[in-house]
């Protein structure tokens, strides 16, 4: 036994149960509000210089404003690939949906489809999309003349959560299985030495079977964007064009050409900010993440459990255990250490750690905690330690409240003063705990006849005891009396009592000290009158 009051098996079994609901917490993914919040927080302090990697080249109004309403004749398009193999760029992602034939000529498909060939580093996209309501998706693909001389093809799905914020990317997805890489992944995976051949990420489970009318996702991870919406430096698409943007800011770069015109261009909010952030910087985003292998990988469901559990229980463990420290000091050391572990595991090793399920378990066993310990402390201000009944200092509060409602409600109030008889002589002949364990019993048996909820039992002092009983006249009084004398007697150490009883229906003059007055002078008279046994104070 500890001196909280719980053996080590309890306290194991309490940790072990706040674990297991972290653990069920964790794998139900209830708390995952709170932690993208965390996250959130986290992320958005947690930007990264920008190299010189990556170019992003702006459809943007200006661009729309020379060249014309868009979309463009794709020869526009041939003419800015060629510009860009000539300033000697690494890739091209070509963000822009070419799934229908050129609107003015039809040739000028035949035109980029050259030019894509030419380069020999193109990416486009394929997209998902639904044909109508009830349907199910189909992918979108690029016009078959352009798609045929493409180096890649990645898909651009973009994960949202119901806020509209861009959190996770999936590296691998498409129609029936998994088979289309992201756009950016696709892209560095045209030079074998951009990044490693593993893709990281949390897996789809294996064993499911996708319907071949289901679009499967695998390879999760978060993206841990370089800043806020503007941090990438944009090139307009006009400028590239016209040859105003020299082939040094070009060279060796990894290219990305989408939308940012107002209207048109997509937009999402991320962790680094409120403010949208448009489709060409996202993937200049995880072009950057992935060449720097900078992805964030969040756990698997069950070692995300497993590690929580484990958490809450060595937290509560070492919360419980004696003299480690106090329970608001534990709360707030096992918060902190739960989220510093997830801060470090993001920083240390690119890994998610979803702190939340532990976070608030730890907390909450810590508030049960501290919630018993001010239960525990409020019976030791108002009981004895010694019978369990209730100590004068509760019993003069509560003795004033039952006259002043006893007043109220004009109804008779009694009030019983009980001696142990020749107490002192049997504690000094027979010791201590001999007289400690007779006033256990004369407690108990006082503490039996305190039947009802308004019924006090208290231990005045010494061996003294009272009980405080409304609604009871003084015959009623007088049998309880009766009662707690004749269970004394039949007691393995009998014991006699002098017991003196107050009974009145209090007026303005009634106070806590009027009736124990009156008490006590029956209680005297008691002792006069032989011991062992009762009296009722004379009426005022």
């Amino acid at each position: 036994m500890n001196e909280n009051g719980l053996p080590w098996a309890w306290r194991a079994t309490l940790a072990a149960i706040a674990a297991t609901v972290a653990a069920a917490l964790s794998l139900g993914d209830v708390t995952h509000r709170a932690d993208n919040l965390f996250y959130d927080l986290h992320a958005s302090h947690w930007g990264y210089p920008i190299g010189n990697d990556v170019a992003m080249i702006a459809v943007d109004d200006r661009s729309l404003g020379v060249i014309g309403q868009w979309p463009w004749p794709r020869n526009v398009h041939a003419q800015l690939l060629d510009r860009l193999r000539d300033s000697g760029v690494r890739g091209i992602a070509f963000d822009l949906i070419l799934s229908e034939p050129d609107r003015i000529d039809p040739a000028n498909d035949v035109r980029l489809a050259e030019a894509i060939e030419r380069n020999g580093r193109v990416v486009l996209p394929v997209i998902a999309t639904m044909q109508n309501q009830s349907g199910p998706p189909i992918e979108v693909l690029p016009n078959p003349v352009i798609a045929s001389r493409v180096a890649a093809i990645g898909h651009t799905d973009v994960e949202l959560e119901p806020t509209g914020s861009a959190r996770e990317l999936y590296l691998h997805a498409g129609l029936g299985q998994s088979r289309w890489p992201a756009l950016a992944l696709a892209l560095l995976q045209l030079d074998p030495t951009a990044i490693g051949a593993d893709v990281p990420g949390v897996r789809r489970p294996t064993g499911l079977d996708g319907s071949p009318y289901q679009w499967i996702r695998d390879h999760r991870v978060r993206i841990r964007y370089a800043g806020p919406p503007g941090s990438f430096p944009e090139l307009s698409y006009i400028d590239v064009l016209e040859g105003r943007v020299p082939d040094d800011a070009l060279r060796d770069r990894w290219v990305v050409v989408g939308v940012t015109a107002t209207g048109i261009a997509p937009g999402f909010r991320t962790p680094m900010s409120g403010l949208p952030m448009n489709g060409v910087e996202y993937q200049a985003n995880v072009i950057e993440m992935l060449l720097h292998q900078r992805a964030i990988v969040p756990l698997a469901p069950l070692p995300q459990a497993a590690i929580v559990g484990l958490l809450v229980f060595l937290c509560t463990l070492l919360s419980l255990s004696p003299g480690v420290m106090r329970p608001l000091s534990a709360a707030f050391a096992g918060v902190g250490v739960v989220f510093a572990i997830s801060i470090a595991m993001m920083r240390l090793g690119n890994t998610w750690f979803a702190p939340m399920p532990a976070a608030m378990v730890v907390a909450a066993t810590h508030l049960l905690w501290m919630g018993r310990h001010l239960l525990h402390w409020r019976r030791q201000a108002n009981f004895d330690t010694l019978t369990l009944l209730a100590n004068r200092r509760h019993f003069d509060a509560v003795l004033e409240r039952r006259i002043a409602a006893a007043r109220r409600a004009q109804s008779p109030l009694s009030l019983l003063l009980i001696d142990v008889d020749h107490f002192k002589r049997y504690n000094d002949s027979e010791g201590h705990l001999a007289g400690d364990r007779l006033l256990m019993q004369v407690a108990q048996a006082i503490a039996r006849h305190a039947r009802r909820s308004g019924d006090l039992a208290a231990r005045f002092g010494g061996d003294e005891f009272a009980l405080v009983l409304p609604d009871t006249p003084a015959a009623g009084a007088g049998r309880i009396a009766e009662g707690i004398l004749a269970m004394m007697r039949e007691q393995p150490v009998p014991a006699g009592l002098s017991i003196g009883i107050c009974t009145c229906i209090p007026d303005a003059a009634t106070s806590p000290r009027t009736m124990l007055e009156q008490a006590d002078a029956a209680l005297y008279r008691t002792k006069q009158n032989g011991r062992d046994g009762y009296m009722l104070a004379s009426p005022a």
